[in-house]
C-alpha cells in the first residue's frame, strides 16, 4: 500500500499551527506584563493624590537645573498642597484641590488661578491614562533606587515620531513616582525630574503655610477669568492619542505666549496683562498647550527647543497662535498648521 504524502498547503497550515503553539504563551506572557505595568501606573497616578509625602526634586532641561520642595496632604477637604521653588527668584504655590495660589514676595503679589489640574511632579499622570498604550509600547524594565527607595522602571516607547519615549520609576511599596526621564529616538536623556529626598507618610501640616510674613497685605490677582468654556477654536489635526483636556479664558500677567514666542527669536518685550484663549491636550502623559490672542507689533515667528520642551509663534489674520509641548517639533507643527476658528 502506498501512503499519500501531505500536500505542500498541508504542510504550510500545520507549520503556522506549530509556530502559533510555540509563540502564544511568549505573546501572553508579553501581555500580561504590559497589563501589570498599566496597573502600576494607574497606582502612581493615584498615590501622588492620595498619599501625605515630603521630599526634595531637581527638574533637569538641557542643562538648566532647579530644585523645588514639595509637601502633599489629604485631609478631610481633600488635597493640600505646596511646592516650593528653591533657585533663582523665590516663589511658592499653594494648591487646595483645584485652585492655586502663587506667592511671589518680590512683588508682594498672591496669584491665585482656580479650576486648575495637579500636574505637578510626582503628579504627571492625567485622567486619560487609560489611552496610553494606544500611543506607547508600555513595559517594566530593570529595578532601581532612587532617593534611597527601591523602584522598578516602567519604560513608554512611542509608537510614532510625534511624542518622546518615557522611563519612570515608581516606588515598589506605594507606586509613588520617585524618577520620571524623557528620551529622544536615540534613547538619550533630555529631560528629567527626580526625588533627591522623599518621606512617605506622616507630613507636619505647618510646613504647608505660606513661608512669607504679612501676606494678607499683598496684592491679590485673580488669573481665573473663565473656565471650561467652548470658544469656537479648534484644532483640527491633532497627534494621534491627544485629547483635550481643558479650554479656558484666562488672564495671563506677563503675557506668557508673547514672553515665549519671543524667547524664539531672543526677543525681549514689555507685555501688558490681558485675556487669552487656553487649550489643553494630552495623550495621558504628554501635554500640548495652545495660546491664542490677538496680535501685536513687534512679533517674529519662530521656534524654540530646550529639552523636551518645544514653542513655537505663527500669526494667523488678526490673532497670534503660541503653541508650547513636551513633544518633537513635528508635532507642534502639525497643531499649530491645523488650528483654526469655526463659528458657533
Amino acid at each position: 500500500m502506498t501512503m499519500a504524502l501531505p500536500s505542500l498547503k498541508s504542510l504550510s497550515w500545520l507549520l503556522a499551527w506549530f509556530c502559533a503553539v510555540l509563540t502564544l504563551p511568549v505573546l501572553q506572557a508579553q501581555a500580561a506584563e504590559a497589563q501589570e505595568a498599566q496597573v502600576m501606573l494607574r497606582k502612581a497616578q493615584l498615590a501622588a493624590q492620595k498619599l501625605n509625602y515630603s521630599g526634595t526634586f531637581i527638574y533637569q532641561q538641557a542643562n538648566q537645573i532647579r530644585t523645588s520642595r514639595i509637601f502633599h496632604i489629604v485631609d478631610a477637604h481633600g488635597e493640600l498642597e505646596k511646592l516650593e521653588i528653591l533657585d533663582g527668584k523665590p516663589r511658592e504655590y499653594l494648591r487646595r484641590n483645584d485652585e492655586v495660589s502663587c506667592y511671589l514676595p518680590e512683588s508682594k503679589t498672591v496669584q491665585v488661578e482656580k479650576n486648575v489640574t495637579q500636574e505637578v511632579f510626582p503628579a504627571l499622570l492625567t485622567n486619560n491614562l487609560s489611552s496610553l498604550p494606544d500611543s506607547y509600547n508600555i513595559k517594566k524594565t530593570e529595578l532601581s533606587r532612587v532617593a534611597g527607595l527601591a523602584c522598578q522602571t516602567l519604560s513608554l516607547e512611542p509608537k510614532d515620531a510625534l511624542r518622546y519615549g518615557y522611563r519612570l520609576c515608581v516606588e515598589a511599596a506605594s507606586g509613588l513616582l520617585l524618577r520620571a526621564q524623557t528620551v529622544n529616538v536615540k534613547q538619550e536623556v533630555i529631560e528629567q525630574i527626580a526625588f533627591t529626598q522623599v518621606a512617605i507618610g506622616e507630613v507636619d501640616k505647618t510646613h504647608l503655610k505660606p513661608s512669607f510674613p504679612n501676606t494678607a497685605q499683598w496684592q491679590l490677582e485673580n488669573l481665573t477669568v473663565q473656565a471650561n468654556i467652548n470658544s469656537g477654536w479648534t484644532v483640527k489635526s491633532l497627534p494621534a492619542g491627544f485629547k483635550k483636556t481643558r479650554e479656558m479664558r484666562r488672564l495671563i500677567p506677563l503675557s506668557a505666549a508673547a514672553i515665549a514666542a519671543n524667547a524664539a527669536t531672543a526677543k525681549s518685550e514689555a507685555a501688558k496683562p490681558h485675556q487669552v484663549i487656553q487649550m489643553i491636550f494630552s495623550d495621558g502623559i504628554s501635554s500640548i498647550s495652545v495660546f491664542i490672542e490677538p496680535d501685536a507689533d513687534n512679533r517674529s515667528e519662530g521656534n524654540l527647543q530646550q529639552g523636551a520642551m518645544t514653542i513655537m509663534g505663527k500669526r494667523q489674520a488678526d490673532y497670534w497662535l503660541t503653541v508650547v509641548g513636551e513633544v518633537p517639533l513635528a508635532a507642534i507643527k502639525q497643531v499649530i498648521n491645523s488650528i483654526e476658528f469655526k463659528s458657533k
